[in-house]
C-alpha cells in the first residue's frame, strides 16, 4: 500500500480508507466479531485511514473494540453535526452540541483522540465562525489532531477558510466529498478548491451505492439492500450509464468494482477513497485491485459517457440548501414578484 499526504497536515493516509456505516448492525453486519475480523484485515492489508460517524449506528463502538492495542498505527476519523436523537440541539455544529458529542464519540471509540473530526453536513443555523472556534478549543485541547468537512457547497469551504484566517482559527483541513464515475460535478469546484487550499479529500460513495458493483443492470430485479429506499439506486439515467460503463471494464479486463476504485483514486484532487464493505468477501474483492491502474483510453472512455464535471441524476444523501427545501427562500412575496 502506498501513502498520500492528507493535504497539508504532514499525515499520511492510504489511498483506499475504510468507511464504517456497513458495520453498524441497524443497516449492516449484525456480528460485531465479524466486522472486527473485517477492520484487522483491512490494517493488516496496510489502510491506515478509519472513517466513521456518531450518526452511524453502533459503528463508533464497533471501531473502538477493533482498535484496541492498534490504536496508533490507524488514522481515525469521525464526524459530527447529524441528529443523534429528539432534541433540537441534539445535532448541528453549535458549541453546545459539538462539546458533547466529541466526549461521546471520544468514549464510544475509546480513545483519548480522534485523527480527523469532520462536520458531517453544513448546519446553515450555525454561525461558521461559532463552529471553528469550538473546533480550534478542540484542537488546542489535544482532543482533536485535524479538523475537516463533508458535503460542504464550494462558496461554504471558501467561506470557512476565510473565517479562518480572519479570526486566527484553526481552518478545515479535509473534505469528504461524493465522487465516482456516476457523480463527477465536484470536479468543477470542490477538488480544485481542496488543491488549492491544501485540503485533503476522503471522497465517498466511488461505487454509487451499489450501482458500480457489477450487481446491478438494466432490467433486472435491484437486490441491493437500499434499493427500496433510495430513490437514485432506480434511477433510469443513471442505470443507463452504468450499462454503457459495464462494456469498458470488461475491454479493460477488470471487475467494475476495480475500475471504480481505480477511477476515483487517479483524480489529483483525491487523497483517499473510502469502501464500504459488509462482508469479508467484499473488502477482499476491493483489496485485489490495490495495483489497478488505468490508462488514459480508458479514463476517456469514461470521460466520454460521463463528462467530467458532470452528474448523473441526484444523490438521495447530497446536500441541499435550506433555500431548495423551503419554499419562501426562494419566492418573493407575491406583491413584488411583478416587473410592473
Amino acid at each position: 500500500m502506498q501513502y498520500r499526504p492528507l493535504g497539508r497536515t504532514g499525515i499520511m493516509v492510504s489511498p483506499y480508507a475504510l468507511g464504517t456505516l456497513m458495520f453498524a448492525t441497524q443497516v449492516g453486519n449484525p456480528d460485531h466479531d465479524d466486522s472486527i475480523r473485517i477492520i484487522h484485515k483491512a490494517l493488516d492489508a496496510g489502510i491506515n485511514l478509519v472513517d466513521t460517524a456518531d450518526a452511524y449506528g453502533d459503528a463508533e463502538e464497533v471501531v473502538g473494540k477493533a482498535l484496541k492495542g492498534r490504536r496508533d498505527q490507524v488514522v481515525l476519523a469521525t464526524k459530527v453535526s447529524r441528529p443523534m436523537g429528539t432534541g433540537p440541539n441534539q445535532q448541528g455544529a453549535s458549541r453546545r452540541w459539538i462539546t458533547t458529542a466529541v466526549e461521546n464519540s471520544l468514549r464510544r471509540l475509546q480513545t483519548d483522540h480522534i485523527d480527523v473530526y469532520q462536520i458531517h453536513r453544513p448546519d446553515p443555523a450555525t454561525d461558521i465562525e461559532e463552529t471553528l472556534s469550538v473546533l480550534t478549543d478542540l484542537v488546542r485541547s489535544g482532543k482533536v489532531r485535524a479538523i475537516g468537512a463533508s458535503t460542504t457547497p464550494p462558496s461554504d469551504i471558501v467561506e470557512a477558510q476565510w473565517v479562518a484566517e480572519r479570526r486566527g482559527l484553526a481552518r478545515f483541513r479535509t473534505e469528504q466529498p461524493p465522487y465516482s464515475m456516476l457523480n463527477r460535478r465536484v470536479e468543477r469546484e470542490v477538488l480544485p478548491l481542496a488543491e488549492r487550499f491544501g485540503m485533503g479529500t476522503l471522497v465517498w460513495g466511488p461505487f454509487a451505492q451499489g450501482l458500480l458493483t457489477g450487481r446491478v443492470r438494466k432490467g433486472r430485479q435491484n437486490e441491493l439492500r437500499r434499493a427500496h429506499l433510495l430513490r437514485h439506486l432506480n434511477d433510469e439515467r443513471r442505470l443507463d450509464a452504468v450499462e454503457q460503463l459495464i462494456p469498458v471494464a470488461e475491454e479493460a479486463g477488470l471487475p467494475m468494482t476495480h475500475l471504480a476504485m481505480a477511477f476515483t483514486i487517479a483524480h489529483p484532487g483525491v487523497t483517499s477513497a473510502l469502501l464500504g464493505p459488509r462482508t469479508m468477501a467484499h473488502l477482499d474483492d476491493l483489496l485485489a485491485g490495490v495495483d489497478v491502474v488505468l490508462g488514459d483510453d480508458v479514463l476517456d472512455r469514461i470521460d466520454a459517457i460521463v463528462p467530467p464535471g458532470t452528474d448523473v441524476g441526484t444523490l438521495d444523501q447530497e446536500y441541499a440548501p435550506p433555500a431548495l427545501l423551503t419554499p419562501h427562500l426562494r419566492r418573493r412575496p407575491l406583491a413584488d414578484r411583478s416587473a410592473a
